[in-house]
């Protein structure tokens, strides 16, 4: 048996063109005997540990010991994989005695042990309030993020658990998803290896990345810049970046002047590595951009009713924190809901953070009620009394990785379980999402990548060569515009990789799960949103880019919310249909007699309330 194990192993692998010497042999009929591995399969495995490739061919080192060991490394962790897998599921009945929890106001009797069946939480949100992915009401056609319990199982992942394989593959597949990308928009045959000397110029995609020396104490800048490349590219190569002084620019919008790198942004380029150790840029290939949505380019969407869409639609933007650093009574909050109540907007968007981990009073642990009651009392039961006043109002919910509601502290983050709620016109939504409202497209997430982008951005003046006409509504020389034209062309809506380090703990990214927070798929949802919110703490600001109108309505707490007005399909494309601005917060005055106004506010009684926003 085992002369016959070891020539169907000797024929397998020479046949593929590979080496054996008598003790490498010896080893895979080892390894075959004790895990029950055919011939073919073990020289396919042996070709996957030692498969190297690069720009111009595909190889395959030589068979070693140490080859071998990574194959049975890799087959025991199949194993352990397969065994994890098979394991029976514990009991879905636990015990809990309630009569040792203390009482908080229940007035009903409970009997000492009651069982509780535990669901997991895709079957149990499945008929949950607030997750349905699509509802109308008489004026709006809402379609959310996809609903199935695959998509909900794979928004709400295990954090922590990070593994650096699968963070180094998602890393790696961004890049060459971009490299596609550039292959078809360029017409490029074939990409570069960056660390690979040539006496011609030669075409790369890749990752800007720090320095590692100074990726911890300085910003980008050149000379302290690299350009890292996926695997399947150049296997992995990172080497110094040089900027040519008199770069050219291809294919971005006519006036910018020259194109902004921060750590992860992914780039193409053209140079060479003459030999002295880094890649010598001499171009920039623009990314291109993304394509409008149906609706900008006049399709209609054959899924929705003809009738819907047909009515005009208004939409508050109200983005976290809601309430002042001095305390937590959410005045801000307070003062917006008289204006809600009173105009009854057809949709109210709220971004957490809801009830902020970074406010100094929790900090502290200066509170007088839970989290939880402090979120019910200002947000749950006021939105309700509100839904109950407007039947045709729907009321969407973006949390924050800061909000202590939340069960979830990484990005991109799942939305808040539909039973805190508990409403069939409350929509929970994840951070970030994508979804229509009439059949206009948006994208919102409550991370403040614009400050993060401003903070880290690196601006390289070049000569611009062919760029693409800027339309009448884009702005090529506003910094604003340009920070959101980041997220546009990056297809994310955060694009940094790594975070800044001081501010690392207000986004939590999770590279292992990243496709979460990509602004496309690999479905339908691959064209840029007609409306992409950003809150950010950097001035407010509504600018259109392309055919995107993004609006940063800044936080409640600064004085200022979003409003949006979407007219009927019949008015046009949606950059006709839309009106974006951002809307100061009215503030109650004191009456004349000094006495409280108990929180009512009219249009006689109002002014604007002072707001500072930093720039």
């Amino acid at each position: 048996m085992a002369t016959s194990m070891r020539a169907r192993i000797q024929h397998e692998v020479t046949e593929a063109g590979h080496i054996l010497d008598d003790k490498l042999l010896d080893e895979c009929v080892s390894i075959c005997t004790l895990y029950d591995v055919s011939p073919e399969d073990i020289r396919f495995k042996i070709e996957a540990v030692n498969f190297r490739s690069s720009a111009t061919q595909a190889t395959f080192n030589l068979i070693t010991m140490d080859t071998l060991d990574q194959v049975k490394k890799n087959i025991q962790a199949e194993l352990a994989k397969s065994r994890a897998k098979a394991k029976p599921k514990p009991s879905t009945a636990a015990q809990v005695n309630l009569s040792r929890m203390p009482n908080f106001g229940r007035n009903t009797v409970v009997t000492s042990l009651l069982p509780v069946k535990q669901e997991d939480a895709s079957e149990s949100n499945a008929t949950s309030f607030g997750l349905s992915d699509s509802i109308r009401t008489s004026t709006v056609t809402f379609v959310g993020p996809p609903n199935d319990p695959e998509s909900r199982k794979k928004r709400v992942y295990r954090y922590m658990f990070e593994k650096i394989s699968e963070r180094s593959e998602n890393l790696d597949q961004i890049i060459d998803d971009f490299a596609e990308l550039i292959r078809a928009h360029y017409d490029v045959s074939d990409f570069g290896d960056p660390s690979a000397s040539t006496d011609e110029e030669v075409t790369i995609v890749g990752r800007i990345t720090h320095d590692t020396e100074t990726a911890s104490t300085s910003k980008l800048a050149e000379g302290a810049m690299m350009i890292e490349s996926s695997r399947m590219l150049a296997a992995g190569a990172r080497v110094p970046l040089v900027l040519d002084p008199t770069i050219k620019i291809r294919g971005s919008v006519k006036g910018m002047g020259g194109y902004g790198i921060y750590p992860g942004a992914i780039v193409a380029l053209k140079g060479k590595n003459g030999g002295g150790g880094y890649f010598l840029a001499t171009e920039i290939l623009g990314i291109p951009p993304l394509k409008p949505s149906p609706a900008a380019q006049g399709i209609i969407n054959p899924k929705l009713d003809p009738a819907a869409s047909q009515n005009p639609a208004t939409m508050f933007v109200v983005c976290g924190p809601f309430t002042m650093d001095a305390d937590t009574a959410y005045k801000p909050w307070r003062a917006l809901l008289h204006t809600i109540k009173a105009q009854k907007p057809d949709v109210l968007l709220l971004v957490g953070p809801f009830v902020d981990a970074q406010h100094p009073k929790i900090k502290i642990g200066d509170l007088e009620v839970s989290p939880t009651n402090l979120f019910r009392a200002h947000f749950i039961d006021p939105l309700k009394a509100f839904l109950t006043a407007s039947p045709g109002s729907i009321v969407l919910v973006v949390p924050s990785v800061r909000d202590l509601t939340s069960t979830h502290a990484a990005f991109p983050q799942p939305e808040f379980d539909a039973s805190v709620f508990n409403h069939p016109r409350i929509h929970c939504l994840p951070n970030p999402a994508r979804f229509t409202i009439n059949d206009v497209s948006f994208g919102v997430t409550s991370v403040d990548t614009l400050f993060h982008l401003r903070k880290e951005e690196y601006f390289k003046r070049g000569i611009e060569a062919g760029p693409l006409p800027a339309s009448p509504t884009d702005l090529p020389t506003d910094a604003m515009a340009n920070l959101c034209r980041h997220l546009l062309l990056q297809r994310s809506f955060y694009p940094i990789f790594p975070p800044p380090a001081d501010l690392a703990a207000e986004v939590n990214l999770d590279m292992s799960h990243f496709d979460g927070a990509r602004m496309v798929d690999e479905g339908e949802l691959d064209y840029a949103p007609d409306v992409l919110i950003l809150p950010s703490r950097l001035k407010q600001f509504s600018k259109v880019i392309h055919s995107t109108s993004t609006l940063n309505p800044s936080f409640l707490s600064k004085g200022t919310y979003g409003t949006v007005s979407i007219a009927p399909r019949s008015a046009g494309t949606p950059l006709d249909r839309l009106k974006v601005e951002v809307t100061r917060l009215e503030a109650p005055v004191p009456s004349t007699n000094g006495a409280a106004t108990n929180g009512t506010t009219t249009a006689a009684t109002t002014q604007p309330a002072p707001i500072t926003v930093s720039s």
